[in-house]
């Protein structure tokens, strides 16, 4: 078993601007080069040297010995990135480092969970694109934002852009894959004491992962939009949710159209079900949040369909 090295060692490697440059090279060679397939393209010591401004052989035969292991992997047939590497070069060649632009507050179509007014803006605060309430001054979302994103788009593209990210993070997080590293996601169900959130859900799902120390808190019935059954409930009646923000779907909410509510307990079990018209969709949860059966309800006289 290989031995385990300190993170300050990790990114020391990276304290010289030739091996900094060696990596951005190596991603841009591959990137250049025809043919390269699914996979990682390797390149010889001497394509790598093409493209590094490093006074001789010797110095980037050192600096390659030095990356390699942690930042690139070596075969016979060259060198290419590993996966630290690939993490690493990415956010040196998006510039995800610098300070994010400035956005907002402008003007976003919903309306606010607390108060049920249509007063919502979107800005940015830190390194988190969020929505607020002007009425009652409450946030009523926040969605981690990169500076790359920010500088690609402007307006409109840019909340679709936090649309589309909020969804494949919160279908990664219902099964329970962390968005931020892959690792396995904990979760459970709580409910929150003299909770702002109205009455129809109260209950919050909180995973947790263990390994980059990441927390995502939702509350029950958001967790499971994104739901096959719930997706395809939806679909049919002419609403595409996956092209939705998360702020889009408050109005259900306050108007008590969306419930959650605990259903049994040890073990503990909960009902979610989403309404749309006389029609409604409900999903059977546990104590985890998984959902272990769906069924269709039609109309006032409450015909359903197991799923």
């Amino acid at each position: 078993m290989s031995e385990r090295r300190s993170a300050t060692d990790i990114f020391r490697l990276l304290a010289d601007d030739t091996r900094v440059s060696i990596l951005r090279a190596v991603a841009v060679a591959q990137f250049e080069l025809e043919g390269a397939g699914a996979g990682a393209a390797e390149l010889a010591f001497s394509e790598v040297y093409e493209h590094v401004d490093v006074e001789n052989t010797s110095k980037l035969s050192y600096h390659l010995g030095e990356l390699t292991g942690t930042y690139l992997r070596k075969t016979d047939d060259g060198y290419s990135l590993s996966h630290a590497g690939e993490r690493i070069v990415r956010f040196i060649l998006s510039e995800n480092y610098e300070r994010p632009e400035s956005f907002g507050p402008e003007p976003v179509g919903g309306v606010c969970v607390f108060c049920g007014e249509e007063t919502l803006e979107a800005s940015l605060s830190q390194q988190f694109f969020r929505i607020d309430c002007t009425a009652c001054e409450q946030q009523v979302t926040g969605q981690p934002i990169t500076p790359a994103q920010i500088r690609t788009r402007d307006g409109d593209s840019l909340v679709q852009s936090v649309k589309l990210r909020s969804a494949e993070d919160a279908r990664q997080i219902r099964r329970g894959m962390c968005p931020e590293c892959g690792a396995h996601l904990s979760a459970d169900v709580v409910a929150v004491p003299e909770s702002p959130l109205p009455d129809a859900d109260s209950l919050v799902v909180t995973s947790t992962c263990e390994e980059c120390l990441r927390e995502y808190n939702s509350p029950l019935t958001y967790s499971v939009v994104y739901h096959p059954a719930s997706v395809a409930f939806h679909w049919e009646r002419g609403i595409d949710v996956t092209r939705r923000g998360i702020w889009e779907f408050h109005e259900r909410v306050y108007e008590g159209r969306w419930t959650s509510e605990q259903t049994a307990s040890e073990p503990d079990e909960y009902k979610v079900v989403l309404r749309h018209g006389d029609d409604a969709v409900r999903l059977y949860l546990d104590s985890t949040a998984t959902v272990m059966r769906t069924e269709r309800v039609r109309g006032e006289s409450g015909e359903f369909r197991n799923s």
